[in-house]
């Protein structure tokens, strides 16, 4: 059974960090792309940091301050959140794309790594709180 299982959020005073992990598994054949996505209160889900097709993408949000990373399996993946700002409160989901649904240019790549609606699977979310 494919199955995605987020942990390591939590409430943490702005400018702190913290460690998101993604357990992947099931995952028999691979998959085409991995990610973290957050959706806030009253808010569309979003792209934070994603990897397909040999590279990573960050959303503006999230460049400089978070990084992708996992291990060399593909079973394990990673987000380190550092400065972190009230307005990153949020549930954060880990989600995997099966295959590739379109092929983008070259310019296009990070919107289509970073839209959720490009991907098939999802955990079930940890919810991060920035608050003093």
């Amino acid at each position: 059974q494919v199955q995605l299982v987020e942990s390591g959020g939590g409430l943490v005073q702005p400018g702190g960090s913290l460690r998101l992990s993604c357990v992947a598994s099931g995952f028999s054949a691979g998959y085409y792309a991995i990610g973290w996505f957050r959706q806030a209160p009253g808010k569309e889900r979003e792209g934070v940091a994603c990897t397909g097709n040999g590279d990573t993408y960050y959303s503006d949000a999230a460049k400089d301050r978070f990084t992708f990373s996992r291990d060399n399996t593909g079973n394990m993946v990673y987000l380190q959140m550092n400065s972190l700002e009230p307005e990153d409160t949020a549930v954060y989901y880990c989600a995997a794309a099966w295959a590739r649904r379109s092929r983008p240019l070259y310019s296009e790549r990070s919107a289509y790594f970073l839209d959720p609606n490009k991907y098939d699977v999802w955990g079930q979310g940890t919810q991060v709180t920035v608050s003093s």
